[in-house]
């Protein structure tokens, strides 16, 4: 049922069978300010109308390069990329060279850190990644300082960095967390990590690191950088960031070299989102849209009687639901059976995180959704099961080990499918 898209515009999108959707997720997290905001679009048709690669630095990279410096407060420097893996497996790297030690020590129960060996060789899908990746991540829980204390104390001296989401959707500090994970890392001699590519931009135009008051060493940042354009960034520290670059006397890092990092396009989206976030209030404009749905949605909850089933959860400007199943427990195929009657009353609703652009008229569109999608959703749970309610198999995690034999046939025992 998962629709094709064939274009967007402010909160709304179109699929290749003409159906139209209002769209919540809204490019994994990337767009804050709608599909086609002019003017983001505009920016970008300029700057394609003037070439978009060179072989030398542009003038819009150091005006990139200043702007983000001065909106992060805890930056010296930045180096630019295209997606938020590049940056995160750079500061794993400046960490490693310039503390000498081997270990990641990353958030275990957060979700995704990165593409690159380290992290993924801890996940389900291992496959591919070699065993001493494995070895050379360890983990701690999140709001659980205890938890880090235990693993520096563990590995004395082999920890070169301390990678988490300074909070999430899922949660946000404990009173004293950050504070404690900043003073854990200075007293070990770690390098501190933010993972900020969902909270910049929407927990503030600053980041978490200003919302809660912690600085990092390190900050990794994307997503709303570029309002859905490609554009990511690592940002830090001098002492640290020279370490990739040209004045410094210890061994270089082979930082972040690529041949897109820098091109005109992403670089004149961010110009135009910091602009349009200097010029207005988006963060508060996300945050009352997004208070908007979180009202209405708990109020149908709690109407249906499913407050132990449907639960909503983050700040305002990025929500999340949590479906469970008639036991309490996380369900994929209520999940599933969720998303279905939402799609089927125009609403593609993986999450319920917003833009400025969601409309009184898409918000009203949505709770409506959500009220007839609620009913089939009590109805199943009175069953017991989501049979002859759900159609198609249940949507499953993204990191998990094998695909589904459904999808991609059944072993033969002769290493065929």
């Amino acid at each position: 049922m998962a629709p094709v898209i064939v274009r967007g515009a402010g909160a709304r999108v179109e699929d290749v069978d003409g159906n139209t959707f209002v769209e919540y997720g809204i490019g994994l997290r990337s767009v804050t300010l709608g599909h086609a905001y002019p003017p983001v679009t505009d920016a970008v048709g300029r700057a394609i109308a003037e070439g978009v690669s060179f072989s030398r630095p542009q003038v819009r990279e150091l005006a990139a390069a200043e702007a983000l410096v001065a909106q992060i407060p805890g930056a010296d420097m930045v180096k630019f990329a295209k997606n938020g893996s590049d940056a995160m497996n750079g500061a794993v790297k400046l960490a490693r060279a310039a503390t000498g030690r081997p270990l990641v020590a990353r958030c275990s129960t957060q979700p995704f850190f990165s593409t690159g060996d380290w992290f993924i060789a801890t996940t389900a899908m291992p496959a591919g990644t070699l065993p001493h990746e494995r070895d050379a991540t360890v983990g701690f829980g999140y709001n659980d300082l205890a938890s880090l204390q235990a693993v520096l104390d563990h590995h004395p001296e082999q920890v070169a960095c301390i990678v988490l989401e300074p909070a999430s959707a899922a949660a946000e500090p404990a009173p004293g967390f950050l504070e404690g994970v900043r003073r854990l890392a200075d007293e070990h001699g770690a390098v501190l990590v933010f993972d900020e590519m969902i909270t910049g931009m929407r927990w503030s135009l600053h980041g978490a690191q200003h919302v809660y008051g912690v600085l990092p060493d390190l900050s990794t940042w994307g997503k709303g950088l570029g309002n859905g354009f490609a554009i990511s960034a690592l940002a830090g520290r001098r002492e640290l960031m020279e370490l990739g670059g040209l004045r410094t006397t210890e061994p270089r890092v082979f930082l972040l070299s690529t041949t897109y990092g820098a091109e005109s396009v992403g670089l004149a989206a961010y110009l135009a989102v910091e602009h349009e976030y200097r010029a207005w209030d988006v963060v508060g404009a996300l945050e009352e849209r997004g208070t908007l749905v979180a009202d209405g949605f708990t109020g149908l909850v709690d109407k249906a009687g499913l407050a132990e089933h449907v639960r909503l959860r983050g700040r305002p400007s990025c929500l999340v639901f949590e479906t469970l199943d008639p036991a309490g427990k996380p369900s994929q195929a209520y999940r599933t059976l969720f998303l279905q009657e939402l799609l089927e009353r125009g609403v593609l609703a993986q999450s319920l995180v917003v833009t400025t652009a969601h409309s009184d008229d898409d918000i009203a569109w949505t709770l409506e959704a959500v009220e007839g999608a609620l009913d089939v959703y009590g109805k199943a749970i009175e069953a017991g099961s989501t049979d002859g309610l759900l159609r198609g198999r249940p949507v499953a995690p993204a990191l998990r080990e094998r695909a589904d034999p459904r999808r991609v046939g059944t072993t033969t025992g002769k290493g065929g499918a």
